[in-house]
């Protein structure tokens, strides 16, 4: 899959969510004030704001698709991740404003009795949220794309609190009126859960964080494997957007010429590209097998 094609599906995926949500929350809003339903209409105010998150992601898929340049050499896709901390932000902002109604709902005792168009409006939502988190997750593991993992988490979120909502909201419709507020209130804890997530993940790989599972094993696997290989360590990886940036040291015969020591460098290259299309750069060191050697590093 080439670098146009990468971008192009993470594009597609970021906007058939746009379109999604902006429905649902105009679906939800409606439902909510005219159905008498504060855990439905809290749905649509929290839509609105994942309307804001994912125009953030879509955004940023922008920047990020940019080629590197002379001032970015690394390209620009650590705009993700910085879009995946501001995509946090907001599902912490809305966990914080559906916690915080719902507390004053029950404090006051001003819970009014939901009309079927909200119990409704739930179900609906939890079906749509629930399929585009699928979908979105799907598309974001193949691509390996941190802002779409965080819109995945965001479908995810809202699935979640729809069914908070859809029991609550159930509950009031058949006399309990306080599990309508009760339900938000309770949602906006698993709201904070996914927010977290998605902010220390993006933290991770702005903090140069490596990898997660068997990649590093995986690499040092197939790079061994090269003729003329005699050693391969200190492996590195670092996450820029879509892509893996890769360093590496290889052990190579002293004796070798700077000519072959570098076409076995390229085949490494060459090999790690073919096998792991989320590798954007792959930067290889060369030292004498078996041979005293000082690596410097200040870090």
């Amino acid at each position: 899959m080439d670098r146009k094609e990468r971008f192009d599906i993470a594009d597609r995926v970021i906007r058939i969510g746009l379109i999604i949500n902006a429905l649902l929350m105009a679906m939800k809003l409606f439902a909510g004030y005219f159905g008498n339903s504060e855990a439905v209409f809290a749905d649509g105010v929290e839509s609105a704001v994942d309307f804001v998150a994912i125009s953030t992601s879509l955004v940023a898929l922008r920047i990020g698709r940019k080629p590197f340049d002379e001032q970015h050499p690394y390209g620009h896709g650590r705009a993700e991740s910085i879009a995946a901390i501001v995509v946090s932000f907001l599902i912490f902002l809305s966990g914080a404003a559906i916690l915080v109604r719902a507390a004053h709902t029950v404090l006051t005792g001003t819970s009014q009795t939901p009309q079927l168009i909200a119990v409704a409006a739930a179900c609906v939502t939890i079906v749509i949220k629930e399929s585009l988190y699928r979908y979105s997750t799907r598309s974001g593991k193949r691509l390996d794309s941190p802002v779409l993992l965080a819109a995945a988490k965001d479908h995810r979120k809202d699935a979640l609190t729809s069914i908070g909502t859809l029991v609550g909201v159930t509950g009031a419709f058949f006399g309990i009126a306080v599990m309508d507020p009760l339900a938000a209130g309770l949602t906006s804890f698993f709201i904070f859960h996914i927010g977290y997530q998605t902010f220390t993940s993006a933290v991770h790989d702005l903090m140069d964080g490596m990898p997660q599972g068997d990649f590093i094993s995986s690499l040092a696997e197939l790079t061994g494997a090269v003729d003329g290989v005699m050693h391969v360590h200190e492996i590195k990886a670092r996450r820029s957007g879509q892509y893996v940036i890769v360093d590496l040291k290889l052990d190579m015969d002293p004796e070798m010429t700077v000519k072959e020591s570098h076409a076995i460098a390229t085949e490494v290259k060459c090999r790690i590209f073919e096998k792991f299309s989320n590798v954007g750069d792959v930067m290889i060191h060369i030292n004498p097998h078996e041979e005293e050697h000082e690596d410097l590093i200040r870090l």
